[in-house]
């Protein structure tokens, strides 16, 4: 099965099969996320959750804005794993995808403040596209 570059990046078949057993495992965060996005309150914007992109896979990904929400859990406060994280992000950047991360207990405990910020960032991408494809 061939996929489309623009959407997956490349993505290989290994990466989506291991997409697929990480959204059956969603952390509290995730939970808590895709029940915000799938309700469609952010202005009708579609994610897919556990998205492959290139050699990583995106908790959430929003193709029309080229968009990336990472939900990030204790294990990613350590040095390490914050390096690794900036890497992912860059390497995002360089294909075009903003990112934006939040951590398990910001989406938990404070969902409305999450929610704000993720709309705000969401009408700015589309004010972006929007000006781009009038050029």
């Amino acid at each position: 099965m061939k996929h489309k570059l623009p959407m997956y990046y490349g993505a290989s078949m290994k990466l989506f099969k291991f997409a697929e057993k990480m959204r059956l495992a969603p952390t509290k965060g995730e939970r808590a996320m895709w029940c915000l996005l799938k309700a469609e309150t952010l202005i009708g914007i579609k994610f897919r959750r556990q998205h492959p992109i290139a050699t990583f896979i995106a908790d959430f990904y929003c193709h029309e804005l080229r968009f990336v929400i990472e939900i990030d859990g204790g294990y990613q406060l350590s040095d390490f794993q914050k390096e690794y994280d900036d890497f992912r992000d860059e390497d995002m950047m360089a294909m075009g995808i903003t990112v934006i991360r939040f951590t398990n207990n910001e989406v938990i405990k404070e969902s409305k403040f999450d929610l704000q910020k993720l709309s705000d960032k969401i009408r700015l991408l589309q004010n972006i596209n929007t000006s781009t494809n009038l050029v």
